[in-house]
């Protein structure tokens, strides 16, 4: 009876160590849940995607051709053709092509309603620090990521300076 009672004591203690050890483990899992929950949240904007969408919009087909009435200009081709003051072959006014192309297509890539991690973004294309195009949206904040891209034509040097504010 003594081996009984002793064997129903050893039991007792091992599911009390079986709880102690589970108990031990969700604590353990606790602290590292709100470490992590506490953690600073990823950049909302990337470099990357700053700079690749400079590079993109570049490549951008628009709805204008060119004089010849041959082929549709890219937004960096259109670029160059406002700068010289030339038209579209149906005579509208290529720098109000690149205004509105580039507006569009900004609001739609860089949405800033809402909750959205981006509070505002800043567009400016300048020929030999002269400013061309200026599209400003939202508000500045000290979060920002920024992407500047340089080209020449004809002996003059465009810059295009892209920021996003998160």
């Amino acid at each position: 009876m003594d081996l009984e009672k002793f064997k129903g004591k050893r039991a007792q203690e091992e599911m009390i160590g079986f709880a102690l050890i589970i108990i031990l483990v969700a604590v353990i899992l606790l602290v590292f849940l709100g470490i992590s929950l506490k953690s600073p949240q990823k950049e909302n904007v990337e470099s990357y995607e700053v700079g690749s969408f400079v590079q993109a919009f570049l490549q951008y087909t628009t709805d204008c051709r060119d004089s010849n009435d041959l082929e549709y200009l890219s937004i960096k081709d259109l670029i160059f053709y406002c700068n010289k003051g030339e038209k579209c072959s149906d005579n509208k006014d290529t720098c109000e092509i690149l205004n509105s192309t580039l507006t569009g297509i900004t609001e739609e890539s860089w949405k800033i309603e809402g909750d959205r991690p981006v509070k505002g973004y800043e567009l400016n294309i300048t020929r030999d620090a002269e400013e061309i195009l200026l599209i400003k949206e939202g508000n500045a904040t000290k979060n920002y990521k920024s992407s500047m891209q340089d080209f020449s034509k004809s002996g003059n040097s465009f810059k295009i300076f892209f920021t996003a504010y998160y």
